[in-house]
């Protein structure tokens, strides 16, 4: 009976929300992109050719040698003075784009269908090499887009010649980074709706500088730092070693 019962216990905590829910491995906890759509290139100039469709299978700038993205485990960033941690919750996170300046252009981007939750969550954190000027530098741009409407409901775009003080900070290296932004989009009125989030990031166009971005948490309930269980979680727990105990008194 107590066997049974700690597997009634595991299947309602696979079922309860997720971090995650309607998204396939928003938290990368698979170590892998799974769920996610891949693409890169290069940029040589010219800022309508940063068009994420371009690097996108089927793109005309897609090729996949220049891909510089991976998935990492927690750690400190060195081009930041160790002050940014690579991850944000969990075990892993995103590093689309490298610290290599060769021109490299790397897209990653996931469409979810029929969405019913009321919002949605995603993490992000950038490092963008100092360069040139706001045509020419090493950049990146996310966004959210309600497919369905045709919507866009999150963008941002940064380069290392428009880095705000207050957003990012100048490592003693010539480095620009954030924090890691978390940002929850209210999306309660379009339920059933599709959304897509694409993140790219570039080098520089003259293979001298190079920018990069971390990802982390996209899903329906925010992403906790440090990967700590989430307060529903952790009740549902609770209640099942509390209902285990109970069981083995009765049967003393």
């Amino acid at each position: 009976m107590i066997r049974r019962f700690t597997w009634c216990v595991l299947l309602s905590l696979a079922l309860t929300g997720s971090a995650f829910a309607g998204f396939l491995n928003g938290g990368f906890e698979s170590g892998d992109f799974t769920g996610w759509t891949q693409g890169a290139g290069y940029w040589y100039g010219g800022m309508n050719n940063l068009d994420p469709v371009n690097y996108l299978p089927g793109g005309q700038f897609y090729d996949m040698s220049a891909n510089a993205s991976a998935v990492v485990g927690p750690g400190l960033d060195p081009n930041t003075d160790n002050n940014l941690n690579m991850v944000y919750a969990d075990s892993y996170a995103a590093r689309v784009n490298d610290s290599y300046n060769d021109y490299s252009v790397s897209v990653i981007s996931q469409t979810v269908a029929n969405y019913t939750d009321p919002s949605i969550y995603f993490a992000w954190a950038a490092v963008l090499q100092s360069s040139h000027g706001p045509t020419d530098s090493d950049n990146f741009g996310l966004s959210l887009i309600d497919d369905t409407t045709g919507a866009t409901l999150y963008s941002v775009y940064y380069n290392s010649a428009n880095t705000p003080p207050g957003l990012f900070t100048q490592s003693s290296s010539d480095w620009f980074y954030t924090a890691w932004q978390v940002q929850q989009l209210d999306v309660s009125a379009m339920v059933g709706d599709t959304f897509t989030l694409t993140l790219l990031a570039s080098d520089c166009p003259y293979g001298g500088h190079a920018g990069y971005v971390y990802l982390d948490g996209f899903g329906a309930a925010p992403p906790p730092p440090g990967g700590a269980p989430e307060p529903a979680t952790m009740a549902l727990i609770g209640l099942g070693l509390s209902a285990l105990a109970a069981i083995r008194f009765r049967k003393r």
